[in-house]
């Protein structure tokens, strides 16, 4: 497909700062309501003491995310961008408001059927995250890298900021009646705000850039057909081109051409989702910070996961070469004896530097690895790369989420 009318040149064109706030903005959508889930575990432990909620929560969660996004990344050159990021925002906002719908009707009381009323809205949730993680960073991909890392940043400060207004809510509700559940629901509200303003973002506001105007044409005249109805709601209209223009890689050769980009982020979320977060609530012990222990260990690796996301925006300190990356990404897994033996022998102060250097490792590696993989590509083979990366980014999440249960199996703690 190419478009009807010419499009000017990136360096003409309005909009790059506010483009790069609006992809922060839909990044932090894309995960606030899951974070705020892993955020107020500590609610749903004390409403079901029994059920592992962090841990069984985030297990249900991934299996439907990494089996959505297997479909998606399977048949993206079909799949039209606006309606499956849109889907993805709205069940979103569904899912979190239901959240709250259930809480209410059960008046925050425990039991087997709300649980499981839970653990179905959190399915979706790993639903609407393969729609719109993937898409978004389908999209993202053949655009310019500061759009990719802003996206990425908005991701870990969904984190960040759950964690901050949930030692806030704690410290404003610990005293009150219900005091847990309040700040829960509050969070779950603000989420469902979030979704909505999401909604609205990706479908008025950034169409109608001139920059993501300018990348989306260029994709469509490479042989993009995942981006017309994004143009078609910017008033530009595509047309059919040769079918020599439209030639590109397949999805199986950029796979093997990409493969070890794939382990990167595959070995980057088995690590992290093997101690965060089901560890920092039930392997660590007692500590001086008693109940609020698990919210400050949950809160710094969101803190510095959001800062080690803007590092890769110095030149001279971003980390380009593929070799350098594999060998970081695999130093990374000595932190799992110095968590093991932290969390037996260390006090707190050590778990704290350790949870925080995983943070910042993780969230810098990230960036690292996504802006510079779909270099050197035309726009629909950076969208099918994109998917395919979001797809083992998923995959070692899920893998790390069964190997979190290996602390407790050793430990003897069912």
């Amino acid at each position: 497909m190419a478009t009807a009318g010419e499009v000017g040149s990136p360096t003409r064109l309005q909009g790059k700062f506010k483009a790069t706030c609006v992809c922060w903005i839909l990044g932090f959508g894309s995960l606030v309501a899951w974070n705020s889930m892993l955020t107020i575990g500590d609610y749903y432990y004390s409403v079901f003491p029994k059920y592992h909620p962090s841990r069984v929560l985030t297990l249900v969660y991934q299996p439907f995310a990494i089996g959505t996004m297997s479909i998606l990344a399977y048949h993206e050159a079909k799949i039209d961008t606006r309606k499956r990021n849109l889907a993805g925002f709205i069940l979103f906002f569904l899912s979190t408001l239901l959240l709250i719908v259930v809480d209410l009707a059960t008046s925050g009381h425990g039991g087997i059927g709300p649980y499981l009323g839970i653990c179905a809205f959190v399915a979706c949730f790993g639903v609407a995250d393969a729609l719109v993680q993937g898409g978004m960073v389908g999209d993202l991909a053949f655009m310019c890298p500061e759009f990719m890392q802003s996206f990425f940043a908005g991701l870990a400060a969904s984190g960040a900021v759950t964690s901050g207004l949930r030692l806030l809510t704690k410290a404003a509700f610990e005293n009150a009646s219900s005091g847990l559940r309040k700040g829960a629901m509050l969070f779950l509200a603000i989420s469902a705000f979030f979704e909505l303003v999401c909604i609205l973002l990706y479908s008025i506001v950034l169409p109608k850039l001139s920059i993501v105007k300018y990348y989306r044409a260029k994709a469509a005249a490479e042989g993009s057909k995942t981006v017309g109805a994004d143009l078609a709601a910017a008033g530009i209209e595509t047309k059919e081109v040769d079918g020599k223009d439209q030639e590109r890689l397949t999805t199986k050769q950029l796979f093997l051409e990409n493969i070890d980009y794939g382990a990167d982020l595959f070995l980057i979320y088995v690590l992290t989702l093997s101690i965060f977060p089901g560890f920092l609530y039930e392997n660590t012990g007692e500590h001086g910070l008693g109940s609020w222990y698990p919210l400050v260990l949950i809160a710094m690796y969101n803190v510095w996961d959001l800062i080690s996301r803007y590092i890769p925006l110095v030149d001279c300190i971003r980390l380009e070469s593929r070799k350098g990356l594999m060998i970081a990404i695999l130093s990374r897994f000595l932190l799992i004896p110095a968590f093991y033996f932290t969390a037996k022998y260390g006090d707190q102060g050590w778990m704290i530097m350790l949870i925080s250097f995983l943070g910042l490792t993780n969230g810098y590696l990230t960036v690292c690895v996504m802006t510079v993989a779909p270099r050197g590509y035309k726009g629909p083979e950076q969208n099918a790369l994109g998917n395919l990366l979001v797809l083992f980014l998923l995959g070692g999440l899920f893998c790390g989420v069964a190997l979190d249960w290996l602390w407790i199996i050793g430990n003897g703690s069912f």
